[in-house]
């Protein structure tokens, strides 16, 4: 039960009997998935569970949207030649925080990032400048993202072209075109710690 409790601890509450028993498995302890629900029952420990879902990206709208230029080709050669943007909501003890992240492809590293209270449209374009300054990439740079109105807005558009990126969006409603900042969002929100709001942001400028 102690080697229960330091996985749950260690990993923040993110692993249920199953991913436990793998890992007590690859400590050399002989615990299969039921057994491993048994013992985090009484070390008094459980799996974390999500908050309910907020919606973060508006697609009813009659702006412009751009061609699927990634078409899911997550392999790149070099860096700062295509990155990927997206936007998630984050429960805290003070309530929700939205953030908004730009991931270079390449090293899967968040370049930019933002985090509002607030569900506007300024939060994407904050990240997109923190990335832009801070990565100075050359033109041509594929910009990826869904639908929403923050980024076929004016504003982010203007942007774009102003930097010389191409712009380029998933197909409607389809999460998987823009897998890695899924993934990334995924790995934050199970990883962290979400009572403590500095977590989220540690883990982007790692």
């Amino acid at each position: 039960m102690s080697k229960v409790r330091q996985i749950n601890g260690e990993t923040r509450g993110a692993y249920g009997s199953r991913r436990t028993s793998e890992r007590l498995r690859s400590q050399g302890h002989d615990v299969g998935r039921y057994r491993a629900r048994s013992l985090m029952k009484k070390a008094g420990v459980s799996v974390k569970h999500r908050k309910k879902f907020r919606i973060t990206t508006d697609s009813k709208h009659n702006l412009p949207v751009a061609p699927n230029l990634l078409n899911r080709n997550f392999q790149v050669d070099r860096p700062d030649t295509v990155w990927c943007s997206d936007i998630t909501y984050l429960w805290t003890m003070e309530g929700w925080l939205y953030l908004a992240v730009v991931i270079d492809l390449y090293s899967r590293k968040v370049v930019g990032w933002a985090m509002s209270s607030r569900m506007k449209a300024s939060l994407a374009t904050e990240a997109l400048l923190m990335a832009y300054w801070r990565r100075k990439p050359g033109k041509g740079l594929i910009h990826h993202s869904d639908r929403g109105s923050q980024y076929a807005g004016c504003d982010y558009q203007k942007l774009l072209n102003a930097y010389g990126m191409i712009c380029s969006m998933s197909r409607k409603g389809d999460c998987w075109d823009n897998a890695v900042t899924e993934s990334f969002f995924h790995s934050l929100k199970t990883g962290m710690d979400s009572r403590h709001p500095l977590s989220y942001q540690e883990r982007c400028e790692r």
